[in-house]
């Protein structure tokens, strides 16, 4: 891969671009993945938290490293071991006139996990948290045991208004009546599968942003977003393909920045269901669910060609992976490698497990969410195929796999068995992914809300817990790694890559590569 570190530029000269997508003060973006709803509270998922950051503040704010800072709040600090005080900024104003103060957040964090029909709730962030109000511009978070990482959490939730938001329908968001924030742009127009426009709030708090206007287009097709840049249709695109990264550098025209992110992509694996619905004996006959054995758990994840994956779909731009963050996160262990590719010995724990003469199954993943999803999940059916997993693939749109693959089935279960997901970590650091992806999952607490595999294990829970009721951080971080190795021991899940992204602007442009991978209006700035 080549070495391309966060704002890094890099532009040289051939094709030229067609005559601007837009005037000085608007600005047009084609993006890879399109959001699912104007609501930020309806979908846990970056597009939709990307595009929420224009219209919704968070009590506090992410740079693009994902280090904190003041939002809505102006100071957080713990006032004893259960309660965190929370100092909201004054004079702040919504969309529609009315003043932000501690109704709006109070009321906030009691809708947040409580969204209908949501296919990833934010509850993983809110529960076990009550909200009180002490006067209009004081909050009290308080909780049943110490939580250090109360600050982490509370930045990836968007604050919406008491009189218009709480009470609200995630449609009375997406036809705008709803969608009324404190943040730096209006909303003005949502047509899912074509735009969203905002424009700027001239009263922000805030710095002013720079575009008057932002046009975000949903252009899931690679080629046709290259394409639309190249033409001057759109000034900046996210997500450029990996086998357009060489030749857009030798365009004087066109600026690439590339950054790493947390965001790892990974398979979950049914593990709660002695039938699974799309696991068969190669006969088509039915037979116990195999994934429940982590002997074949483990030979999966030996038979998966991790630096293939990332050298040849990837294009080399991407990272392997062996847990669950990569390094330089807060949680990440020192002591896990990326397990190593040995289809032999795949073999033999099949063998071993009972699974000697194979058995056939169904991947399923979205097709336009992440970078060369469905490429990604035909290497992987290949080489499970090699091993003697008979495995075939179906691919969809993400508006349509997220709902089957959080809760497909009338009772609530996930539909699929095995699956290719990503799961960035908004609050920055590991609990995230460990409470979301590999806690028991406990729809009350809050905790596995996007545990599509239903892995349980109470040792790696109580682990878990101890972590986020750690104050000292050297301790958290061991305990946070303590549980990741166990996770990874028991396979609860099989990570195959952390994402590397890359944007393009047109010249005279410029964007901060963020981890979250969010792109914003907010980083693109001019430069001549």
């Amino acid at each position: 891969m080549k070495k391309m570190t966060t704002a890094t530029l890099v532009a040289a000269g051939a094709l030229m671009l067609g005559a601007g997508a837009a005037t000085a003060e608007k600005l047009t973006v084609g993006l890879a993945s399109e959001t699912t709803s104007i609501d930020p509270q309806f979908h846990n998922v970056g597009p939709n938290n990307a595009l929420s950051l224009h219209i919704f503040d968070r009590l506090i704010l992410q740079d693009e490293r994902q280090r904190l800072m003041p939002g809505l709040a102006v100071s957080w600090t713990p006032v004893d071991d259960l309660t965190w005080e929370f100092k909201l900024r004054e004079g702040v104003k919504f969309h529609d006139g009315s003043d932000f103060t501690a109704d709006d957040v109070v009321c906030t964090f009691e809708r947040a996990p409580n969204v209908p029909n949501s296919p990833a709730s934010f509850a993983t962030y809110t529960k076990g948290k009550t909200v009180e109000k002490v006067d209009d511009y004081t909050v009290h978070f308080k909780t049943e045991e110490p939580y250090p990482l109360m600050g982490n959490d509370v930045s990836t939730v968007a604050i919406i208004s008491d009189s218009v938001g709480c009470g609200a329908t995630t449609e009375e968001f997406n036809n705008g009546t709803a969608a009324v924030g404190t943040g730096p742009y209006k909303f003005v127009s949502y047509t899912p599968g074509q735009s969203v426009v905002f424009e700027r709030n001239e009263d922000y708090w805030g710095e002013k942003p720079e575009w008057t206007e932002v046009e975000f287009r949903p252009i899931s097709s690679g080629p046709s977003r290259v394409a639309a840049l190249l033409a001057g249709d759109v000034d900046v695109i996210s997500g450029v393909p990996t086998t357009d990264i060489t030749t857009l550098e030798g365009n004087d025209d066109v600026a690439l920045y590339q950054g790493p992110s947390n965001r790892v992509i990974y398979l979950h694996m049914d593990q709660f269901r002695e039938n699974s619905p799309h696991i068969t004996a190669l006969d088509g006959s039915e037979i116990k669910n195999p994934l429940l054995d982590v002997r074949v758990r483990k030979a999966i994840s030996m038979a998966i060609n991790r630096d293939a994956i990332v050298d040849r779909v990837m294009e080399g731009v991407a990272v392997p992976a062996g847990q669950l963050l990569p390094d330089g996160f807060f949680g990440v262990s020192e002591n896990i490698e990326v397990p190593a590719y040995d289809p032999e010995g795949a073999k033999a724990l099949l063998a071993e497990a009972g699974y000697g003469d194979g058995f056939a199954m169904t991947i399923h993943g979205p097709n336009d969410r992440y970078i060369n999803d469905a490429k990604i999940a035909e290497a992987i059916a290949q080489m499970l195929t090699r091993v003697g997993i008979r495995t075939a693939v179906e691919t969809m749109p993400r508006s349509v796999y997220f709902g089957r693959a959080s809760s497909g089935s009338p009772e609530g279960e996930p539909e699929f068995s095995f699956i290719l997901v990503g799961w960035g970590a908004g609050s920055g650091e590991a609990s995230s992914p460990l409470k979301a992806l590999i806690h028991t999952f406990d729809k009350d607490a809050g905790l596995g809300a996007t545990n599509r595999g239903r892995h349980s294990n109470p040792d790696i829970d109580a682990k878990i817990k101890e972590a986020l009721a750690t104050v000292d951080d050297a301790k958290r971080q061991d305990l946070l790694a303590e549980a990741t190795e166990m996770a990874m021991d028991t396979v609860a899940i099989i990570p195959t890559h952390f994402q590397v992204n890359t944007w393009g602007t047109r010249k005279g442009l410029a964007y901060a590569p963020r981890t979250d991978e969010y792109t914003i209006a907010m980083g693109v700035k001019k430069t001549n």
